[in-house]
């Protein structure tokens, strides 16, 4: 196991996620020494932050970093950056190394990359986050985990300087089928107060008190707090993106499917984002999907 005192860290892919976590685990003391990111300007500007380097390749991360962090957007990207055949890939340097992936993904990717990565002679984790950008900043992260038991123990003390909630879910793949449970009813929630509130405007409601009542009745839910009055001002500044709203829909709907269930509510939500995909929408919010219930909006 590596020793949490002797481990220096890097962080590949630093997004709007990527990038507070780095800074969270600077501030809580730990050493932040390599960061890469296919965006070489963020890349250049949180590195001259961090006072870290910003490194060439996913390669040279792991190569001074004895704990990679990776926080990349879809399987797509995860498969690069795991890559059995590129010079630049995180497996050239995986012995002895610990890898902690907290990217949502398709379970069948997480076991993938584990294989690989115990394969190369290190250790994996997938850490799935059930949290926005706020939190990440704060390290109030909600964490769901999956790998061997050992290696979640020994990584917990690192992993409680970024979470209020840390869960050891099982082996690898089952974290992220939890994840994506998570958003698929986050997503259908999101999308049925979109329709709530859309039909309360058009039927004159004023929409504040509209959204205390719901808050104090069956109609909560913590996206009625998060996004209720941003679907009022459509004020759809990005904290979790319709783009990655549907992957993680999409997601589900792959586990649904393979365990021959229907799930027509998971359907229709991902239906509808991506009708704003198609509209051009793709990098706002999730909250936007009230662009298509109100009145007037679409466009």
């Amino acid at each position: 196991m590596i020793a949490q005192s002797d481990s220096s860290i890097g962080v590949v892919g630093v997004g709007r996620m990527g990038a507070n976590m780095a800074r969270r685990l600077r501030d809580r003391g730990e050493s932040i020494v390599a960061i890469y990111d296919r965006n070489q300007a963020a890349t250049a500007s949180l590195a001259a932050e961090l006072g870290c380097e910003a490194a060439g390749s996913p390669a040279r991360v792991a190569e001074i970093a004895s704990i990679v962090f990776t926080v990349v957007s879809d399987d797509t990207a995860m498969r690069e950056i795991f890559s059995t055949t590129s010079a630049e890939s995180l497996l050239r340097h995986a012995k002895g190394r610990l890898f902690v992936n907290c990217a949502t993904l398709s379970p069948a990717v997480h076991i993938e990359v584990d294989t690989l990565v115990t394969h190369h002679g290190g250790q994996i984790l997938e850490s799935c986050m059930a949290s926005s950008i706020t939190q990440a900043r704060q390290g109030t992260l909600y964490l769901m985990c999956g790998g061997r038991p050992d290696v979640f123990e020994s990584a917990k003390p690192l992993l409680e300087k970024l979470s209020t909630h840390l869960r050891y879910i099982g082996p690898a793949g089952e974290a992220a089928k939890v994840k994506a449970l998570v958003n698929m009813v986050m997503n259908c929630n999101t999308a049925a107060l979109a329709e709530g509130l859309g039909l309360g405007a058009a039927l004159g409601f004023d929409l504040t008190v509209l959204r205390e009542v719901f808050a104090q009745t069956g109609a909560a839910s913590r996206v009625l707090e998060t996004d209720g009055e941003d679907m009022q001002n459509r004020a759809h500044d990005c904290y979790f993106s319709v783009a990655h709203a549907a992957k993680d829909s999409g997601i589900a709907l792959a586990l649904a499917k393979t365990a021959g269930l229907a799930v027509p509510l998971a359907q229709a939500t991902y239906d509808q984002y991506q009708r704003l995909i198609a509209l051009g929408k793709g990098e706002l919010d999730k909250s936007a999907v009230s662009e298509l219930t109100f009145k007037g909006r679409e466009r």
